[in-house]
């Protein structure tokens, strides 16, 4: 069994959230990757969130770590991914890397119907109760 640690943001503009396709399983998705030795999880959140979008991020709050299991190679993998709610900065989402098919902004209420994995979905209900308090 193989640990990995991961990061990614949640980027909410006006009624739009920045989604993610990506090139190799097609789900929809946060943006989020591993997280580097040499960097902080809100380093590697930042940084995945402008390499797999093109967007630049400014965190504003930490979101609850999601973990769950897949298999890789025939290797059972526990991921754990610490997500951050973040403010649209800047960038250009067409200026994405190749891991990504597409970069999308959708409106809040398709969100959860577009997004493909049940942990993406977790992290989402928590990030709409957080929005609705605020």
């Amino acid at each position: 069994m193989k640990i990995q640690f991961s990061a990614g943001g949640i980027i909410i503009v006006e009624n739009k959230v920045l989604l993610c396709q990506h090139s190799q399983h097609h789900g929809w998705v946060f943006p989020k990757g591993l997280i580097d030795n040499k960097e902080t999880k809100e380093e590697a959140a930042l940084r995945e969130v402008q390499e797999e979008t093109g967007a630049i991020g400014k965190i504003t709050k930490p979101l609850t770590p999601v973990t769950y299991w897949f298999v890789l190679e025939g290797e059972k993998i526990k991921k754990t991914v610490y997500y951050f709610l973040m403010d649209y900065v800047g960038g250009d989402i067409t200026k994405h890397d190749h891991e990504m098919e597409d970069v999308a902004w959708v409106l809040i209420d398709e969100v959860e119907k577009r997004l493909t994995y049940k942990s993406d979905k977790q992290v989402w209900q928590e990030t709409q109760k957080l929005l609705v308090d605020s």
